[in-house]
């Protein structure tokens, strides 16, 4: 997938020993600053932010976002630019923090950047000198004295400095603006107040610079002090970050860096110009404005010295330009953006010459897993260790216990201790030191190998099965084992592991290192610690950690060691060892604190000395200045505390809304953020934008500055830290204390969570990105001005899109695609897109984003092709199946079981992965559409990997319902009942249990005992709120169905007259209307109503006769009571009035059933024989006749009867029978017999009501019919036994079958109602022919049929009947006529759009069918007698043939006939019949095959049986070329295609070689293919051969593979796309234009493919117009067309006598319409005749 060093570069030799280091746990020998994968380009900005504002913002806003791209595309790793004055104000440059921070950062950058890593932009300013923020006492009173001695007012630098005796030594500390200039922060007052602060400081920060340059030059002067010490007060930052990043650098390094010199000519002449004050420092004297010659000197020294002496000693870039200014103008805006614009195009040039020059693609993690997994643990190992600083026995004890002992027991070592102990920092510090600790003890020349896992730092180190399996393999790397085969069962891995220990040596010993056990998974019983090796070799240690009380894992450990020496308790530390570590700590960074406020500190650490309390305390006390009033609520007591007052302080520096969204955001991404990606993401959140910005800054890009994040991470050191994954650095919490706290602060209101993680799936779904704008709005006061809607919809076009657009601003967010792919033309070479494979589907379900969840991530193909490509096919199926929990979507459930039906297939071939999901996706697309997007996505992206495309599949849908056992047998059961939701069913058993259950979990949800009686039926109301239960007490009991509580129970009586004599009458029946229940008993002429609501019998009804079936009205009206001798009884439901009584005709029965159609008041009462009488309901009260339908002929019995979802059709199910009415006209439309031994079951409409599904007595299938052809189009077999119900949910289509055993199967209506869409002959297809304009498939399948199929939608639209067997079939070649011939001796011309059978020829047998190019005349060859060519336009003859010709072929220029004869190759003229030209073979030599060169029509190949190949000239009857086949080449010859120039011969023999012959040269080349070959196709073009082959035996483990179609291109012999095929193939047949692939096979089917193959330059893409992939939504464009069936002419209209033709009288004497020319020779080729 990816080839080892692309980019043409082979891995160095560094990276490879980076790799051993790292596979060997090494630690100390990885590159300090990040271990070889963290990579990212960080490009520092050195520049004045005043002059050059243009260049950065243009930069920013274009150049940086495409470099971005191209560093992500190209390499899979980020690229950052620190600008720190971006996006700051003014006032701010001159911040002594902000200072302090870039030069931070400038080594950072210098230190970590992958690639370039600075860039100075020096303009025509030198820049002012920088505010000091702290002075040591001792120079700062110097400087006071000296500027005493000047003559100077040192009132400022007095008023503004303060002396801080805590740091070491004493200093002078600049007091903060805010508590200096009062109204300096409150920025939300009006603008006027805050100019004025503005002013304020200026005025204060040029006049502390002023005293402090005048004191300092005054010091310089007098010699007491070194300029070296001078410097820092006498440098712009300009040159101070040009000195540290140019300055003592190696040339290699100076390679990675640029300078940008901008020049300005005569620019001192426009000094006056007030704009001009930017671009140069200027000094004004009284009214004159002068340029600042000392600061231009500076300048001049850095410009044109220090770089130049730079540049000649290394290979620094540099760019020095000249501008000239504008007359008037200076240097204007339009001279500005002209210099812009050059410097971007270099900017971005250099950047990529420069990254491409010193970034190394690295596809290792992306490779290799293993890998990727131990850089991930040393990443975090390198991390924890920089922070352990709490030296304790424990380490030492750690230490001895590594170092080799000579005898005793060797067991695990357990270090325990409870939350903030250190035990993670003690362990990775293990982990770091055991290395040379070994060598140490062993010599130089031992190798130990030291494996360290943070468990549940990753996914692979949380699950044991990839735990264990990653430590096994990488102890089989590192000691050279071969592992033949990972084991599947985990007791294996255990044992394989303890193998695998048993290979450390002493030159090799090994060391294991796991911490954190309780974060271990529960599965496979992982917490009882099993696995862990107990009796360890002498060569092995294995170092664990746990908390004491955590799922019982130290009491696991303390039964299986026992040794108490091999426990290690970290616990609290003593005070005074805390407080000498903190005042270390403390010292280390130049401070201290006074004995007044120790008191405090020592307080604290008498509370808790937890190490992660110290280094809290340290935290805060770092801060404290010597005045500071400190108490006794200053610190903390506790870890809690003390975190949550570390984030509070956060809060206050850098603003809440900002801290509480982006700590938000770190705590809830799943594996943490990068700095970048934080950015982008904040920048997305109008709510910290509103917080931090101010209305005049809203610009284009709108994003926050980076300065914030800088603070941030700055602010957080230690606790929020940087770990590795694969090419990303991500920050993440640095123990789990710190992210429940954080989380806990920051995400416990659902609504902000449930945003936050919606705009994180925005993110990650690319939504802003590529430029798209995103509108800002916010609540803050000084935006209430611009009155933007607060709820506008991005994805909403609004009528007031200007104000819109003008609100909307660009935020610079990069695309999210899955993968980035490195080069366009090799598809599989890219970098995962891990991130977004991480996150996105995380965020999408957190945010409910259902939609996006299905077509954004499950049904994009880009996401399937990527995990399987790498190898993560179950986590993909994993999520699809997440994704079906969240959205109950049957196209996902559907989805997964397709693919886990290929996983073989595209595991092995992960490029057929579009071909195999299109073949079965295509058949249920109509019947679940939101497949439809995962096709068209198929289309898209597919191509690029496999070119066939399935344009129409003719796959048999493989389909398993879901399975629930209910009961021993099915006698037990009463009653099912589907619900509201598809996987919940309520069953009703005899015992008197009723019990709801999840079908897809089998798991019992609720259930009701009905306290010992037995159940006789139960109902649901309309809306779920009641089940009403009948049981044989002649009691309704009446639940709450949601609580399974019973809310009332109901005795039904009957009449006084009951009809049965002495016996106990039971309930006959009872059904329920939306408020009310009714039931009645067995002979009973009364119906009881009950209410639902308070339980109690409301009336009965009184019928005429005994009642047999009740229904309601759908509005819960009325209540129509169908009773004996036909009769039926109206009654209104709310007052218990009759309304009317109506009998049937056929009063012999009684009613059996009654259907309400509301729609169109219309009643229709069913009989028990299945008579029907209708009525018209619209005068309720007096109901009215309309039709009578009688059956009563029919003996059996009525079983089942349904209306249709559109009420349009009644399905009456007997026993014997199946009739569908049409309830428009009231007649019988379709009638399904069954055969004389069966009985109906069941049966049931589809959905669209085009196919019947039926199951029968005593067979374990359900059948499904099509209607409109009566055809069986499948049957399913039900494992579980014969069917003894169907049941149908009206709610979701879906089949409830019973089994005899007791079984349930849910079956989707839909996905069954998709098997009967796939036309079918039922016979197989023996040939095929395409018409000219390739829209229409005829095909021939040994039957009296004719069948033609549309191409694009794959129906059957016409079937042509023939007298006998149809033989032979040829097409005109606009398709319009069709000549056929059957075995009846009758040759037929048809008009193919017509159907009509135009002309009739009796007479002769025809053993091949031919028509000349120009579409005018027939040859009809025969076997027995003469041969002939007759006019197709008039049917009569021009010649005779009179010999014997077989597999003949017409030559393109329609003059000869040529064929073969035993050992001869003849050519016939068609104009006479004779035989103008002719190729004898010698005696005993045949002429094995033969073709027609396409493009020289006068050129025949032909094969003999002395395997030779012939090239013969027709016209010149004689041999061109001949070529030698190797000897026995022919044994087995199969196929034989040419090249249509004549070149290439391809001869396939029945193997699994496809030998490419050169007829030109004779040479031959085999190409193996992937199977034995069946047939092979050349396309029209030569460019591609089609062939399809069997799969090997030992292959045979892709469910129902038969065979597969491959595509080869010939140029250089690849396999541009692979399609299996899942039926047995039976004809195959390319088209002549574009290359459309059509396979007959042998159920009667046909398959249409298309080929797309990248290379060319137009993607051919058919597909789009392709019925199947039109995105319909109106249901009307799913009907299949009514296929039309043309039957024979009876009567011929000629007869062939032996060498004439006698026409009938009343025959046509044209078939065509159109006149014909006179010409009779058919030579010159004409318009085809219509």
């Amino acid at each position: 997938m990816w080839p080892s060093g692309v980019g043409n570069r082979l891995p160095c030799p560094r990276e490879s020993a980076l790799r051993r280091a790292a596979l060997s746990g090494n630690v100390l020998a990885l590159p300090p600053y990040h271990v070889p994968t963290g990579r990212s380009v960080r490009v520092f900005i050195s520049a004045n932010p005043d002059d050059t504002e243009a260049e950065r913002n243009a930069l920013k806003e274009h150049v940086y976002p495409k470099l971005r791209d191209f560093c992500r595309e190209n390499y899979g790793i980020e690229f950052q630019v620190v600008d720190l004055y971006w996006g700051i104000d003014q006032e701010e440059w001159d911040s002594p923090d902000l200072q302090r921070l870039r030069m931070k950062l400038l080594e950072e950058c210098l230190k970590t950047s992958a690639g370039p890593c600075f860039v100075g932009l020096v303009g025509e300013k030198y820049g002012s000198i920088r505010v000091p923020g702290e002075v040591e006492s001792a120079e700062f009173e110097m400087i006071l004295d000296a500027a005493v001695e000047a003559g100077l007012d040192t009132r400022i630098l007095e008023e503004w400095y303060c002396r801080d005796e805590n740091a070491v030594p004493p200093a002078y500390y600049l007091k903060p603006k805010s508590q200096m200039l009062k109204n300096y922060h409150n920025s939300m007052e009006s603008g006027n107040t805050k100019s004025k602060s503005d002013t304020a400081w200026r005025n204060v920060s040029e006049e502390i610079k002023r005293t402090f340059r005048t004191a300092v030059l005054h010091l310089q002067e007098k010699g007491t002090m070194k300029s070296s010490q001078a410097k820092k007060f006498l440098c712009s930052a300009l040159e101070d970050e040009l000195d540290f990043a140019l300055g003592k650098q190696t040339p290699a390094f100076l390679k990675k860096c640029v300078c940008y010199i901008r020049k300005i000519s005569n620019f001192d002449r426009h000094a006056k110009i007030p704009e001009m004050a930017r671009y140069m420092d200027i000094v004004v004297s009284g009214d004159r404005v002068m340029r600042n010659q000392e600061a231009y000197e500076r300048l001049l020294k850095i410009r044109d010295e220090f770089i130049p002496t730079i540049v000649a000693s290394s290979n620094l870039r540099v760019y020095s330009s000249v501008t000239h200014c504008d007359m008037k103008l200076g240097y204007s805006q339009e001279v500005e953006s002209h210099y812009v614009e050059g410097l971007c195009k270099q900017f971005y040039e250099d950047m990529v010459d420069i990254i491409q020059a010193t970034v190394q693609q690295n596809f290792d993690t992306e490779t290799d897993p293993l890998y990727d997994e131990i850089l991930q643990h040393l990443s975090l190992c390198k991390t924890y260790s920089s922070f352990y600083q709490y030296k304790c026995e424990a380490l030492g004890l750690i230490h001895r216990y590594i170092l080799p002992s000579k005898g005793g027991r060797i067991s695990p070592l357990v270090v325990y201790g409870g939350p903030c102990t250190g035990k993670t920092l003690l362990i990775a510090e293990v982990a770091k030191q055991a290395y040379s600790w070994l060598q140490k003890e062993l010599g130089p020349e031992t190798d130990p190998v030291v494996i360290v896992r943070f468990i549940g730092a990753t996914e692979f180190s949380t699950d044991l099965r990839t735990l264990l399996q990653s430590i096994c393999e990488q102890i089989a790397i590192n000691y050279r084992c071969l592992i033949h085969f990972l084991p599947h069962k985990i007791q294996e891995m255990r044992e394989l592991l303890v193998n695998l220990l048993g290979e450390s040596s002493f030159q090799r010993p090994l060391v294991i290192v796991l911490d954190a056990l309780e974060q271990l998974s529960e599965g496979e019983e992982a917490r009882k610690l099993w696995w862990l090796p107990v009796h360890l070799p002498r060569t092995v240690r294995i170092v664990v950690s746990t908390l004491p009380n955590k799922h019982g894992i130290l009491q696991k450990l303390r039964c299986l060691i026992h040794e108490e020496s091999r426990y290690v308790e970290l616990t609290q530390r003593d005070r005074k060892m805390c407080s000498q570590t903190l005042k270390h700590q403390l010292l280390a960074v130049k401070r201290k604190v006074t004995s007044g406020q120790q008191i405090y500190v020592n307080e604290a650490l008498a509370k808790c000395t937890l190490p992660m309390f110290v280094n809290l305390i340290s935290r805060e006390v770092l801060h404290w200045r010597s005045h500071k009033d400190v108490d006794d609520t200053s610190l903390c007591s506790t870890v809690h505390e003390s975190i949550e007052q570390l984030f509070f302080s956060i809060e206050n520096k850098l603003g809440s809304r900002f801290v509480f969204r982006a700590l938000g955001y770190i705590t809830m991404a799943r594996a943490g953020l990068t700095e970048m990606e934080l950015e982008d993401i904040l920048s997305l959140d109008n709510s910290v934008l509103s917080d931090i910005m101010v209305g005049s800054r809203l610009k284009n890009p709108l994003r926050i500055s980076y300065d914030l994040i800088a603070r941030l991470k700055e602010e957080l050191t230690g606790y929020l830290i940087e770990r590795q994954v694969r090419n990303v650095t991500l920050m993440v919490w640095a123990n789990r204390h710190l992210h429940l706290i954080a989380q806990k602060l920051y995400l416990s209101n659902e609504e902000d969570v449930h945003q936050m993680h919606s705009l994180l799936a925005e993110y990650f779904l690319g939504a802003w990105s590529g430029g798209r704008k995103k509108i800002f709005h916010c609540d803050n006061n000084h935006f209430a001005s611009l009155t933007i809607s607060h709820h506008r919809n991005p994805h909403h076009h609004h009528s007031d899109k200007a104000s819109t657009d003008k609100h909307s601003y660009d935020r610079q967010t990069p695309e999210q695609p899955w993968v980035f792919q490195c080069n366009l033309l090799e598809p599989d070479i890219f970098f995962v897109n891990h991130r977004k494979m991480t996150e996105l589907l995380y965020h999408l379900t957190r945010s409910g984003r259902t939609d996006d969840l299905m077509y954004g991530v499950i049904m994009n193909f880009s996401w399937l092709y990527t995990m399987i490509k790498i190898g993560q096919f179950d986590k993909a199926l994993a999520d699809i199946d997440l994704a079906y929990s969240y959205s109950q979507e049957k196209e996902l459930k559907f989805l997964a079981t397709t693919l886990r039906s290929i996983k073989a297939k595209v595991m092995r071939n992960p490029a057929s992965l579009s071909a195999e999901l299109q073949q079965r996706l295509l058949p249920v697309v109509t019947s679940l559409p939101k497949l439809r997007h995962l096709l068209l996505e198929c289309d898209k992206d597919g191509p690029k990997y496999c070119s066939i495309v399935p344009l129409h599949s003719s796959m048999d849908v493989i389909y398993s319902p879901e399975r629930l056992p209910l009961c021993s047998s099915y006698m037990q059961i009463v009653e099912i009942l589907p619900t509201f939701a598809p996987n919940i069913i309520i069953v009703a058993l005899e015992d008197g249990t009723v019990s709801t259950w999840d079908v897809e979990s089998r798991q019992l949800l609720r259930q009701i005992d009905t306290a010992r009686s037995v159940v006789l039926g139960i109902r649901l109301t309309s809306d779920e709120k009641y089940l009403v239960v009948a049981t044989t007490k002649n009691t309704l009991l009446i639940y709450d169905n949601h609580k399974s509580c019973l809310l009332s129970e109901v005795e039904i009586k009957g009449s006084k007259h009951c009809g049965i004599t002495g016996g106990v009458a039971f309930i006959n029946g009872f059904t329920l209307s939306s408020h009310h229940a009714l039931a009645w008993l067995e002979a009973s002429k009364d119906v009881n109503v009950i209410d639902l609501l308070y339980g109690w019998p409301l009336y009965q009804f009184h019928c005429w006769y005994e009642v047999t079936c009740v229904q309601c009205s759908p509005d819960g009206l009325y209540a129509f009571c169908g009773q004996y001798l036909n009769t039926t009884s109206i009654f209104h439901l709310g007052n218990g009035d009759k309304l009317a009584t109506v009998t049937s005709e056929f009063s012999g029965g009684f009613v059996k059933s009654l259907l309400v159609l509301d729609t169109i008041h219309q009643m229709v009462m069913i009989d028990n024989e299945g008579s029907l009488s209708v009525w018209n309901t619209k005068e309720i009260t007096n109901p009215r006749i309309i039709e009578d339908y009688d059956c009563r002929g029919d003996e059996s019995e009525v079983i089942g009867i349904e209306l249709s979802e559109d009420q349009r059709s009644i399905l009456i199910c007997k026993a014997r029978s199946i009739e569908v009415l049409d309830t428009r006209l009231w007649k019988m439309v379709e009638k399904f017999k069954a055969k004389r031994s069966e009985r109906f079951v069941a049966a049931v409409l589809s959905k669209n009501g085009q196919s019947i599904v039926a199951s029968m007595e005593n067979t374990s299938s359900i059948f499904v019919w099509r209607r409109d052809s009566g055809q069986c189009m499948a049957s399913l077999v039900e494992i579980s036994g014969a069917i003894v119900k169907l049941i149908k949910s009206t709610h979701h289509n879906l089949l409830l079958s019973v089994a005899s055993s007791g079984v349930l199967s849910v079956w989707d209506i839909d996905i069954i109602t998709a098997m009967s869409n796939i036309d079918k002959t039922g016979r197989r297809i023996q040939s095929l022919q395409l018409s000219g304009r390739e829209d229409f498939v005829f095909t021939m399948d040994g039957s009296e049929s004719v069948h033609k199929w549309n191409f694009s939608t794959g129906f059957i639209e016409t079937v042509f009947k023939h007298e006998g067997i149809v033989e032979n079939c040829v097409l005109t070649s606009s398709g319009d006529l069709m000549v056929t011939s059957d075995d009846k001796c009758s040759q037929y011309i048809w008009h193919t759009t017509t159907g009509e059978n135009i002309f009739r020829i009796n007479g002769q047998r025809i053993s091949q069918l031919l028509i000349t190019h120009n579409d005018q005349f027939v040859v009809s060859l025969c076997e027995q007698n003469a041969s002939r060519v007759w006019r197709l336009a008039t049917g009569h003859k021009v010649c005779n043939i009179l010999v014997a010709l077989q597999n003949a072929l017409i030559t393109t220029a329609n003059t000869f006939l040529v064929g073969t004869t035993k050992n001869k190759l003849l050519a016939v003229s068609l104009w006479s019949g004779s035989v103008s030209k002719k190729f004898v073979c010698d005696d005993g030599i045949t002429i094995v095959n033969f073709k027609l060169i396409p493009d020289c029509p006068d050129y025949v190949v032909f094969i003999t049986s002395t395997e030779t190949v012939f090239i013969w000239s027709v016209a010149d009857e004689s041999i061109c070329r001949r070529v030698q086949l190797p000897s026995n080449f022919l044994k087995n010859l199969e196929d034989f295609q040419i090249s249509p120039n004549g070149k290439l011969g391809i001869v396939s023999k029945g193997d699994e070689n496809i030998n490419v012959l050169d007829l030109h040269s004779g040479k031959l080349r085999i190409v193996h293919a992937a199977g034995i070959i069946w047939r092979q196709k050349l396309s029209r073009d030569g460019r591609y051969l089609v062939y399809i082959c069997f799969r090997n035996c030992e292959e045979d483990d892709d469910a129902g593979v038969v065979s597969s179609l491959i595509v080869m291109r010939l140029a250089d012999g690849k396999s541009i796309g692979t399609c299996s095929l899942y039926k047995t193939p039976t004809f195959l047949c390319l088209s002549q234009r574009a290359l459309n692939i059509i396979i007959g096979f042998e159920d009667g089917s046909i398959g249409t493919y298309t080929v797309v193959d990248r290379v060319d330059a137009a993607l051919k893409i058919k597909i789009a117009t392709s019925n199947s992939r039109q995105i319909v939504n109106n249901a009307s464009q799913k009907v299949r067309p009514k296929c039309g069936t043309f039957a024979f002419k009876t009567i011929a209209d000629c007869v062939w006598r032996e060498s004439t033709e006698v026409f009938s009288r009343d025959s046509p004497i044209n078939v065509s319409d159109s006149g014909e020319a006179d010409t009779t020779t058919p030579t010159k080729k004409t318009e085809p005749l219509q």
